[in-house]
């Protein structure tokens, strides 16, 4: 998994997003796809509707019902951290008949990634290794020199577009049809939409880095939203789930989905949106509307490092106009976190669990030791300063960790009294960490490493120590600092997960789609094999089937029971 504290990560990716948001809105490659795309609506729409049986696709995989009438799709997000877990979730999803708690689940006849294919950043090596490899070999290819094969759809996340979503267009939006495997790409752009059966269709949005809808992208929504039959019903899905950030100051993901699902429903022709999915968030929960029908579930857990549970909110408000929070012009007000009539919430993984995990940021500086080095360094020029200005350095030393905490923490969670006060608790933490710091190692220097006669040998060793030493102690405070604030101050949740790098509670949605009903299996998959577990398939010989299997086997579980919107 990513070590996402590593000091060298952190400054490639502080560059990739400064460059990002320097020159993200005057170089949009949306804006270029769509000028080069040159097709009239009438082709647009044709896209959209060539899977359905019927149409003249026969090079093509169709939507065909199966023998009840249901067409199947799977919906996985925020794929590529680690190997072992990506490729757990790619090989059940590639399974053709997945026996979950009783139920027959058939492989999704179209297959849709939810953003962030890799991580930590966009680069030709991890879309080899993070998404093409495990999914490769999790469905070797059938029939290499055909196109037809379940489809494979996209959506970008902000890291997919941290290289200004070159890699992706060019793996996903490509004429000759990229086989991942078994599965094949058809999309022209990063946004899309696709017609399931005759009353569902599936609605994509690409908000690129700045929560910002472009003008060709709302043109492309309401030719299709014209070309729709009345009463048509929409699973909408957005790169971030906005109505989990509504207490983030300034966030706009939300009106960018309800913008979109707006320019549906503007069309008086019945259209609606009953099911709204998103990644980003790299856990479970499923939210339902004050419309007793339309459920919000963020399912991120295809791969990356896993986020908590315990900070889920019981409701959200979404009547804060004044705050830019609505849907669909307040057709919807509130939702309800789901829950399965017993008590148990619909959450993966669960908030007891998520708390006990929680506390694994009592070793933040066994997970993260290069960064706790740096502290450690920092913790040894502030002595070393003190030694040189003995009286300034009471205020200046204070004053230099408030500004680094105060700037990293009005970064990750805007600004308000609280970072104010919590950053001022860090820095007068971490003084109080230096002078513990200088105090051990001043003692047992003095008892066991007397190096007076040798002045040069006495400052490195000293240096030495001060890190090491202070590494321990900066590392602990800051997961320390982390535990408090994700716990009890509804903070820094995605750094106190982050640096424990989890790979557990995987996840995916298969959707069983029959007439008017979409019916949502969430499989979970709550231990990935160690690397040392998985085997080479000795059943494939010369079959697609794939390349390595785990001893034990996966083990596949329902997160919750199948719920349905209509």
């Amino acid at each position: 998994m990513t070590g996402w504290f590593h000091p060298a990560l952190l400054l490639r990716l502080m560059w990739r997003v400064i460059l990002s948001d320097l020159f993200g809105q005057y170089a949009d490659r949306r804006l270029i796809v769509a000028a080069l795309d040159t097709v009239p609506p009438e082709d647009l729409v044709a896209r959209a509707q060539q899977f359905l049986p019927g149409k003249d696709n026969e090079q093509l995989w169709t939507l065909d019902p199966d023998d009840q009438g249901a067409v199947w799709i799977d919906f996985v997000a925020d794929l590529g951290d680690g190997f072992d877990a990506t490729y757990a979730i790619a090989s059940l999803l590639a399974q053709e008949t997945l026996s979950v708690d009783g139920h027959s689940l058939k492989r999704g006849q179209m297959l849709f990634m939810g953003g962030d294919e890799v991580y930590p950043r966009a680069a030709p090596e991890t879309y080899q290794k993070q998404l093409r490899d495990p999914y490769e070999w999790a469905f070797p290819d059938p029939n290499q020199r055909l196109i037809k094969g379940p489809p494979v759809f996209a959506l970008p996340g902000n890291h997919d577009w941290y290289d200004g979503l070159v890699i992706f267009l060019s793996l996903f939006c490509r004429k000759d049809h990229m086989h991942l495997g078994g599965w094949r790409t058809h999309q022209r752009r990063s946004y899309f939409a696709v017609q399931l059966t005759d009353n569902w269709w599936l609605w994509a949005i690409d908000a690129q880095l700045d929560d910002d809808v472009d003008q060709p992208q709302k043109e492309y929504f309401i030719e299709i939203a014209k070309a729709m039959p009345p009463n048509a019903k929409i699973i909408l899905c957005g790169p971030e789930p906005g109505w989990l950030y509504t207490g983030q100051a300034g966030n706009r993901a939300l009106s960018v989905m309800s913008y979109i699902g707006w320019i549906a429903l503007n069309q008086k022709k019945g259209l609606t949106v009953s099911l709204v999915l998103s990644g980003d968030t790299h856990h479970y929960s499923r939210y339902v509307a004050d419309d007793g029908n339309t459920q919000f579930v963020t399912s991120g857990g295809g791969g990356a490092f896993l986020h908590p549970t315990h900070q889920v909110e019981a409701s959200v408000d979404l009547d804060r106009k004044a705050d830019g929070y609505t849907w669909l012009n307040n057709q919807i007000k509130k939702l309800a976190l789901g829950s399965d009539g017993q008590g148990r919430e619909a959450v993966y993984p669960s908030k007891a669990e998520s708390l006990s995990m929680l506390a694994g940021n009592f070793g933040f500086a066994a997970y993260n030791p290069a960064f706790a080095m740096v502290l450690g360094s920092l913790y040894w020029l502030v002595a070393l300063a003190g030694s040189f200005l003995p009286v300034d350095i009471y205020y200046i030393a204070p004053a230099l960790f408030f500004a680094g905490f105060w700037g990293y923490t009005r970064k990750q969670e805007g600004g308000g009294v609280k970072i104010w006060l919590v950053s001022a608790v860090n820095a007068l933490a971490h003084c109080l960490g230096v002078l513990l710091t200088a105090d051990i190692v001043s003692w047992f220097n003095g008892r066991f490493a007397d190096l007076g006669a040798w002045p040069r040998l006495s400052f490195w060793l000293y240096g030495a120590e001060m890190t090491v030493v202070g590494g321990l102690i900066a590392g602990t405070l800051f997961g320390v600092y982390l535990y408090v604030t994700s716990r009890w101050l509804n903070m820094n949740h995605n750094d106190a997960f982050s640096s424990m790098r989890r790979d557990s509670h995987r996840h995916f949605l298969r959707l069983r789609i029959q007439d008017d009903k979409v019916t949502v299996f969430p499989v979970g998959l709550t231990k990935i094999p160690r690397r040392d577990e998985w085997r080479v398939n000795a059943a494939n010989l010369g079959t697609p089937s794939p390349t390595y299997v785990p001893e034990p086997g996966l083990a596949p579980h329902l997160i919750e029971q199948p719920f349905s919107v209509h």
